[in-house]
């Protein structure tokens, strides 16, 4: 039986000029981000959102399904893949913020760890900086974002999206991804981004085999003890596909139960591809653990 673990009693994430307050399960329902991939080669959707048009209407689709923000990446990071140029980048995603910025107002993320795409996107109306090196790729992200109030979403990966599923291997990998992102946060805030406009992912499937994926997810309380709001991604991963025996195309049902298992366990922010399958399943989650609550 999966039951609500203890978090911290209150953590605070400053985006821009909004604040969002997450407290214990299930008094505070998590944000869901929604996946919009301009790239041709995800490994999930590459190629669908490719033209800004198609991305924007896909983008509006799930905010119209509850997704609070809307995450645009246009380098994809599957295992296996080849960077693209700062160009290239931002021509995949730069149009789609312009597009989509006065037809919403959820919040926009950009999935990047370039910091000129980072500059650029934020001007544009992006809201939020996604970047799965945590930071570390390029050595200017850190000014862009000390100079700007954007959310920063910091990730742990184990090497590089070419490399990072050959063989991974850790000694306690809650542990380790929990001292590296506690290290990542803190140079962050020594370097000028205030700690309440960072949240943290373990990076589920970047640099971990499937027992690594589950074993943190299962243990996703500890990453909260660091204070900060937690991001999980496990929205339609290998280690579903591994546990189900199922190609990528029919993982929605196992993505469902990895976010409610990872909201109990105190995930504050998910992201996903199927946004209202989620959602649904999380309402129903929320009323059950709200109807034991005393009144």
């Amino acid at each position: 039986m999966i039951t609500a673990k203890v978090n911290p009693p209150q953590i605070t994430w400053q985006v821009a000029a909004r604040e969002f307050h997450f407290g214990l399960p299930p008094s505070t329902a998590p944000l869901l981000m929604g996946i919009v991939n301009t790239t041709p080669d995800s490994f999930s959707d590459g190629g669908k959102f490719l033209a800004p048009d198609e991305a924007v209407s896909h983008a509006l689709r799930l905010v119209a399904e509850g997704a609070d923000i809307i995450d645009l990446g246009g380098q994809s990071t599957r295992p296996g893949s080849e960077p693209v140029s700062v160009e290239e980048e931002l021509q995949r995603v730069l149009p789609a913020i312009k597009a989509l910025r006065p037809r919403t107002n959820a919040l926009i993320s950009v999935d990047t760890s370039k910091a000129e795409v980072a500059r650029q996107a934020l001007a544009a109306g992006a809201q939020i900086i996604n970047d799965v090196t945590a930071l570390s790729e390029d050595p200017a992200m850190i000014d862009v974002l000390a100079e700007s109030d954007a959310g920063v979403v910091i990730m742990h990966m184990l090497g590089t999206p070419k490399t990072m599923q050959l063989a991974p291997s850790y000694t306690d990998v809650v542990r380790e991804v929990m001292e590296f992102l506690a290290r990542r946060v803190d140079w962050a805030v020594s370097h000028g981004v205030v700690s309440e406009r960072i949240a943290i992912d373990p990076g589920i499937g970047f640099g971990k085999s499937i027992e690594h994926s589950l074993k943190l997810m299962h243990e996703l309380d500890r990453l909260s003890q660091l204070g900060r709001p937690v991001c999980l991604g496990p929205s339609r991963k290998q280690v579903i596909g591994k546990v189900l025996d199922r190609p990528v195309g029919e993982r929605t049902h196992g993505t469902i139960g990895a976010c409610v298992a990872g909201y109990l366990h105190g995930a504050n922010i998910l992201r996903v591809h199927d946004v209202a399958a989620v959602r649904d399943a999380l309402l129903v989650v929320r009323a059950i653990e709200l109807a034991a609550k005393p009144t």
